[in-house]
């Protein structure tokens, strides 16, 4: 293992302990911490948020995209079954899931453009 995936692999879970705290907080709680990040339109934050997820994790575990993949479709799956329930308060929306699999999709699509780039001046 490289140096580089190391690095990479811990920005990983940095990344997704972040995005797990806001999603998974009540509103009401985010606003109390000054948590106002992203944009105005709920499907891009995301969207976005699983675009920087799969980028990072495929450069951090380049052999085992598939497993990525499995992992944050079912971490989507477990906010968006979490944000419905009476402890957060939140809502859950099928749409919210389908913008983050779309954001897995483009995640992996600039992966694969990276890599290859890498892989050409290399």
């Amino acid at each position: 293992m490289r140096l580089q995936s190391t690095s990479e692999r811990i920005a990983f879970f940095v990344m997704l302990l972040a995005a797990l705290a806001i999603a998974l907080l009540p509103v009401q709680r985010l606003e109390e911490f000054g948590l106002d990040v992203g944009f105005h339109y709920d499907k891009l934050n995301h969207a976005t948020a699983f675009v920087v997820l799969t980028f990072v994790g495929g450069l951090g575990w380049p052999e085992r995209k598939a497993n990525l993949i499995l992992f944050l479709v079912l971490v989507d799956a477990a906010i968006e079954v979490l944000q419905g329930t009476a402890l957060i308060r939140r809502d859950f929306d099928g749409l919210d899931f389908a913008a983050d699999c779309i954001g897995i999709a483009c995640g992996l699509a600039a992966v694969s453009c990276a890599s290859s780039l890498v892989g050409r001046a290399t």
